[in-house]
């Protein structure tokens, strides 16, 4: 069976570190990004992506709900998890089908999300 590749979008890297950590550790392969720049730069290069969990707040051209949007329009079939460490977020301004996972995670239920995700 081929393993699910996950990008990280996370602008602190040990939070990013900690993210990474923990998605390879649960069988899926993953790929960090720190802001939504590297994000696109690594999937424009990368077809082998499934899933995306992004951050909000970044420093860079767009925030992570802009990264989630532009990737649901540019890579449709594209699974995207948003998180921020803010509280709960409006969710209509997330994209559709975008859910929205509080920081910080609870991995267990975070991991069972993904895959969900990339299995249906």
């Amino acid at each position: 069976m081929r393993k699910i590749t996950v990008l990280v979008v996370e602008d602190q890297p040990l939070l990013r570190l900690n993210a990474v950590d923990m998605i390879e550790e649960a069988g899926f392969i993953a790929l960090e990004a720190e802001d939504a720049d590297a994000a696109i730069a690594i999937l424009m290069l990368s077809a082998d992506v499934q899933l995306v969990f992004t951050d909000i707040e970044m420093p860079g051209s767009m925030d992570g709900i802009q990264l989630a949007a532009l990737v649901r329009d540019r890579w449709p079939p594209m699974h995207i998890i948003i998180t921020s460490g803010r509280g709960a977020v409006d969710a209509s301004t997330l994209p559709v089908g975008c859910p929205f996972v509080a920081k910080p995670p609870i991995w267990p239920a975070l991991i069972e999300t993904m895959r969900c995700l990339t299995t249906a």
